[in-house]
């Protein structure tokens, strides 16, 4: 027998090194122990064994060595700190946030329509900025294709009060830091702040927002060099095409949050507390902090703002019901932004004032056609009349109704256009001012 094996067969003290607690309602009780024959190697017991032996010089020398490794370690995790807070310093350059506390909550995908007192500081928009959606797309890109070209255009909005913070989700819409959200994830708060996918962070001001129609537009402070998102044209959507969302489900711990599916439906009238919205529908799954966040198609363009989801509960504070998921369509987003932007508020959506239908004229040309023209319209009096033929808009041809409505999406209430129009064998052109549907 070995010397070292006679020394761990010494006399030492024996101890518990497992044990059992069962779970039950008289409270916690060791009622088990397993005792180990011989201790478990430990320093000091050992050392006193060996030091006798020709094997303790050996030890001795590798338990030297494996005390610097603590020591190596600790300064490279302190190099390592210090790299970390010198870098983000030399990103950020800005005042460190208040993040929300556990008793803060996701911005609510349910409760939409609470008109709260909202006192974030304003700031005025820019009346020729519009907010312009692509009615062509590139190829079809895979879903990580989709989250690399989308999420550095998707932030974290973060509205406070006097007692708790919103977390909500927003989509850059220009270079200069204009950003789309839902009204719900900004309503009854006196600040405002917004995070990039990268982690630096702007203050922001309010530029509008309208209950109703659940769209706030806010501007990130001092911002510029932002990567704005492509829009795309939600009125060539259809029925099972594959959609994309990201957000902040939950709030700030799953920050990024990519989900896919499909359109479920589309035109979707939903009441909601009494009020009817159109949206699309989607089974991508959404959550409280999802609000706000882009639904994105297949290549890469936006065409919703991610809004509620359905519940079976009758708490609104509650959302169980999965695969029901609801999105304000970016054409109609497009109006009331573009009001928002240039106003500070929405006012209703612009029309020409015509009933329109697309159709073949007696030369084989495709355009929309005059059914009815509306009393006291922009439409009426510019001289618009019934069985006219709209070639095209501002200089631009259409030879269907998406075509007109595409063209009046850039526009805001009291813009001016230009109609081409046909009657009688004769090709003229009238100005037509847009008015409010309301």
């Amino acid at each position: 027998m070995s010397e070292e094996k006679r020394a761990l067969q010494t006399d030492q003290p024996r101890e518990i090194t497992l044990w059992y607690t069962p779970q039950s309602e008289q409270g916690k009780e060791v009622v088990c122990y397993y005792e180990q024959p011989t201790p478990l190697p430990g320093k000091r017991w050992r050392e006193a064994a060996l030091k006798d032996t020709g094997i303790w010089r050996e030890a001795a020398m590798k338990e030297k060595k494996r005390r610097r490794w603590p020591w190596i370690v600790a300064a490279c995790v302190v190099l390592a700190i210090i790299s970390a807070v010198v870098v983000s310093l030399l990103l950020h350059n800005r005042p460190s946030r208040n993040l929300p506390s556990d008793e803060d909550a996701a911005s609510s995908i349910v409760d939409i329509f609470a008109d709260k007192n909202t006192s974030i500081p304003r700031y005025q928009g820019e009346s020729d900025l519009r907010l312009r959606c692509r009615r062509d797309h590139d190829d079809v890109l895979t879903a990580g294709e989709i989250y690399a070209k989308v999420c550095p255009s998707v932030v974290t909005v973060v509205a406070t009060t006097n007692h708790y913070s919103s977390v909500g989700t927003g989509i850059i819409m220009s270079e200069d830091g204009y950003i789309l959200t839902n009204a719900h994830v900004i309503s009854g708060g006196n600040s405002c702040w917004v995070a990039l996918y990268s982690g630096v962070t702007y203050e922001a001001q309010l530029v509008g927002y309208d209950i109703d129609e659940d769209l706030a537009v806010i501007k990130a402070v001092d911002a510029n060099g932002l990567t704005a998102a492509e829009f795309g044209d939600s009125e060539a959507a259809d029925v099972g095409d594959t959609v994309y969302a990201i957000g902040n489900p939950l709030g700030l711990e799953l920050q990024g949050t990519l989900t896919d599916g499909i359109i479920s439906a589309i035109n979707r009238n939903v009441k909601v507390d009494g009020r009817t919205m159109t949206v699309i529908q989607t089974n991508a799954a959404l959550n409280n902090g999802n609000s706000g966040g882009p639904l994105i198609n297949a290549y890469g363009q936006v065409i919703g703002i991610n809004t509620l989801k359905m519940s079976r509960s009758e708490s609104l504070s509650e959302a169980t019901v999965e695969g029901l998921g609801f999105a304000l369509p970016i054409s109609t987003v497009s109006f009331v932004a573009n009001d928002i932007i240039a106003t500070g508020s929405f006012h209703g959506y612009p029309t020409i004032g015509v009933t329109v239908v697309s159709v073949i004229s007696a030369d084989n040309v495709a355009c929309v056609g005059v059914l009815e023209v509306t009393d006291g319209s922009g439409a009426a009096k510019a001289g618009l009349q019934s069985e006219d033929l709209i070639l095209a808009v501002n200089g631009q041809t259409v030879s269907d109704t998406k075509d007109l409505l595409a063209v009046r999406r850039d526009h805001i209430i009291g813009d001016e256009i230009t109609l081409t129009v046909w009657r009688d064998g004769e090709t003229f052109d009238v100005a037509v001012t847009l008015q409010s549907d309301r």
